[in-house]
């Protein structure tokens, strides 16, 4: 049986508060609610789930935007059709980062964002994240391009911001010579 997220709208207040870091054990209606999550950005990923669930396409998802304050990100990472790596980043942290920077040649998205935003989102095309499991094991993640994206995009709403905060409103497009465009 599957039963979609209830995804806060960019309009509650919840979404701009800064989250809390996780305390271990993680309880297991987390831990719970971790595979749901899994499971609902896995599904919107392949089409036929997608219209079956109505289902955005999604590849991240933050506690936040579930109206729970806590320091926890899940992306779900198709690098070849069909199949997917599952990150779950318990206070997750970026502890560096290049200096290239890049932007989704189409602007990003939000599950929280019901509506369209025109703008590149700059972004580092390389990051370094830390962090630990459900476990309480250590985690370090080295991702590059899209998966960079979505983790500077996941960890940003663990700070109150939303995308579009970063779109430079005098300068919401780049050029593909003044930031890679991917």
């Amino acid at each position: 049986m599957f039963k979609k997220l209830n995804i806060l709208d960019e309009k509650d207040k919840t979404l701009r508060k800064i989250s809390k870091e996780a305390t271990f054990p993680i309880s297991e209606k987390e831990k719970d609610l971790v595979d749901q999550i899994i499971k609902e950005l896995t599904y919107s990923q392949i089409e036929e789930y997608a219209e079956k669930y109505d289902l955005r396409p999604g590849t991240g998802l933050a506690f936040p935007q579930l109206g729970i304050l806590k320091r926890i990100i899940v992306i779900v990472d198709e690098y070849e059709p069909g199949k997917f790596n599952n990150y779950v980043v318990v206070n997750p942290n970026i502890v560096s980062y290049s200096e290239e920077m890049i932007a989704a040649d189409v602007g990003e998205g939000c599950l929280s964002v019901n509506r369209e935003v025109d703008g590149h989102v700059p972004r580092h095309a390389r990051v370094t994240v830390t962090g630990f499991d459900l476990d309480g094991n250590p985690l370090r993640i080295r991702a590059r391009e899209e998966l960079s994206i979505a983790f500077q995009h996941e960890i940003d709403h663990l700070d109150g911001i939303l995308f579009y905060d970063r779109i430079n409103k005098k300068k919401p497009f780049f050029t593909e010579y003044e930031i890679r465009l991917i």
